[in-house]
């Protein structure tokens, strides 16, 4: 929940439309607080992920909010909500490169995704979808540490 200044309802609608693609379902609840309005805005959780938020530029980005604040998706994030719209599901064929990422998770406590393609190396764009594939089969943790993520072998 975040608190701003507003010029009402209208421009609250306004913004919705114009800077999230998709756009998002709000609730919104005003209140007088001695002698001001104040607007209570809850945006839910989305089924459909990402949603992204427009910059002045009109580029997109998107956003994961972990407690009260909004943090930028890592390429990791994005190959992980691209992967899960698949109605088919994924096939990994493993090789030598997977268990390298893998090997490599196990020897470290956790790795950051730079770290992750210079040890293992790899491309960024290799390492991101062998990560998304591998936190989507349970085998590699996110983790949000510092306001950085890092990825982790999940040892269950």
């Amino acid at each position: 929940r975040d608190v701003a200044p507003s010029r009402g309802l209208g421009d609250v609608y306004k913004r919705q439309t114009m800077y999230c693609k998709p756009k998002v379902e709000m609730e919104t609840q005003t209140y007088k607080v001695e002698g001001k309005t104040v607007l209570e805005i809850r945006i839910n959780e989305t089924v459909s992920k990402p949603v992204y938020a427009l910059d002045e530029m009109d580029k997109p980005w998107a956003y994961i909010r972990i407690k009260d604040e909004n943090i930028l998706a890592t390429p990791v994030h994005l190959k992980m909500w691209q992967h899960s719209k698949k109605p088919e599901g994924a096939l990994v064929t493993f090789t030598e490169r997977e268990q390298r990422l893998l090997d490599v998770l196990k020897e470290k406590e956790k790795l950051s995704l730079n770290q992750c393609c210079k040890l293992c190396r790899l491309n960024h764009k290799t390492t991101c979808e062998l990560l998304a594939d591998f936190i989507r089969f349970g085998l590699v943790e996110l983790v949000f540490h510092g306001h950085k993520f890092y990825f982790k072998l999940n040892k269950e």
